[in-house]
């Protein structure tokens, strides 16, 4: 029986100087069986390999087990106190249901079960692949190269699979929890399993030039929230990113250029970590409100074909009177009153969510006066790439308004700048 895992052997007689040479963090073969050659009659013995000594440590197992240490087991860790030699054998970085499995039959061992009985290995030699380092990158660029019968390595930190024509992402990718980087650029995907938010250390996502349509609401509300920096969509066929998207509220970069976007995401502000946004050659008209909250040390957004705005020209959807929902979500948003679905309706708490605010701070649902007014891009980034080929770096971002008296206040302040 074999099992692969770090370990550490250590003498409790000279604890300052214990048998080092298979130090913390080396990657190990352990076998248990009989050495070749012996009569059957021989003793289990315990063979540690490393990449130093591949030929290996033996050490005896019968009734010279002294202790049993399991309490981490189940983190793929645990002990193995051996009386002659006077050493501590540490394992750790085990799968847990093969340590399990192996630390049953070594106690069997130690016990004296009939050596029949006994998923027992040859202690023979290690190979280099058996003990190396855990493989945590790797690279495929061609569909040739592409695993199609062996699995991708469980210690993976970084794979990157570009140009094998995937249609979809492969399930096996999903097992990978110690991924932090996945690049799929140059693929043929068109759609995304909300699986991908299962990837609890994924810090890169990159989609480049793949067939997307959307980006999974899901995968907005997933334990990427909590780790996603960096993620690339550019050169796909998104329209829309869903309002869930600023959730994702760790992205420090943001590729969105050659879609087909129509706007931004509403509540884009909401990103505070983000400082690198790029969308250029999508469809936009105008900008969100939101945009004014970003603080950005690089941003581009050349060759989309913003709207000329026009603050003279309001689009007005005031309701008088207001609605009861209306009324209710300013006050909650007036009188700063904390909501959630266990204190508020849930209808209510939905409509919060994708408010509107005017710049008196109320929130507008329904009823508001919306404008577009001009914002140079310099005042949410440090470096501003030109919006057309004419030098500007001005674009037109929405404003709303709850009232014709906020409305009429605006006015009176750009008349006058404007004068």
């Amino acid at each position: 029986m074999r099992l692969q895992c770090e370990v550490e052997v250590v003498s409790r007689l000279l604890p300052t100087c214990g048998l080092r040479g298979r130090g913390r963090g080396t990657r190990a073969l352990l076998s248990l069986g009989r050495p070749p050659g012996r009569a059957r009659g021989g003793g289990v013995y315990l063979m540690v390999c490393t990449a130093r000594d591949r030929v290996g440590s033996r050490y005896k197992v019968q009734e010279n087990i002294e202790r049993f240490f399991t309490r981490f087991v189940e983190e793929g860790k645990a002990t193995v106190r051996l009386r002659e030699p006077a050493v501590d054998v540490c394992l750790s970085k085990a799968n847990a249901s093969n340590l399990k499995n192996f630390l049953s039959a070594v106690r069997l061992a130690h016990q004296g079960t009939d050596i029949g009985a006994l998923p027992l290995s040859a202690l023979v030699p290690a190979k280099t692949s058996e003990v190396e380092k855990p493989k945590t990158k790797m690279i495929i660029t061609s569909r040739r190269d592409y695993p199609l019968t062996k699995n991708f390595p469980y210690s993976l930190e970084h794979l990157q699979t570009s140009y094998c024509k995937l249609a979809r992402i492969d399930m096996r990718v999903l097992c990978l929890k110690k991924l932090r980087k996945l690049d799929l650029s140059h693929n043929h995907i068109k759609q995304l399993p909300a699986t991908i938010g299962d990837l609890i250390c994924l810090q890169e996502l990159n989609l480049h030039d793949n067939h997307l349509e959307s980006f999974s609401g899901a995968l907005c509300n997933s334990t990427l929230q909590k780790s996603l920096q960096f993620l690339d969509l550019s050169q796909n066929k998104i329209k829309a990113l869903p309002i869930q998207f600023c959730q994702l509220r760790e992205l420090v970069n943001l590729k969105l250029d050659d879609n087909e976007l129509i706007r931004l995401p509403f509540k884009i502000g909401q990103l505070h970590h983000l400082r690198f946004l790029s969308a250029a050659r999508n469809k936009l008209p105008f900008l969100p409100s939101d945009f004014r909250k970003l603080c950005l040390e690089n941003l581009d957004l050349f060759g989309n074909p913003f709207e000329q705005p026009n603050p003279l020209v309001p689009n007005i959807q005031l309701k008088i009177p207001l609605t009861l929902l209306e009324c209710a979500a300013r006050a909650t948003v007036n009188y700063r009153i904390p909501y959630g679905c266990h204190l508020l309706p849930s209808h209510l708490c939905e409509d919060l969510e994708v408010a509107k605010t005017c710049q008196c701070g109320s929130a507008c649902l329904s009823s508001f006066i919306q404008i577009t007014v001009t914002m140079n891009l310099h005042h949410v980034a440090h470096t501003v790439v030109l919006v057309d080929n004419m030098g500007g770096t001005e674009a037109p971002i929405i404003c709303y308004f709850c009232s014709l008296d906020c409305y009429s206040q605006f006015l009176d302040r750009y008349l006058q700048s404007n004068g």
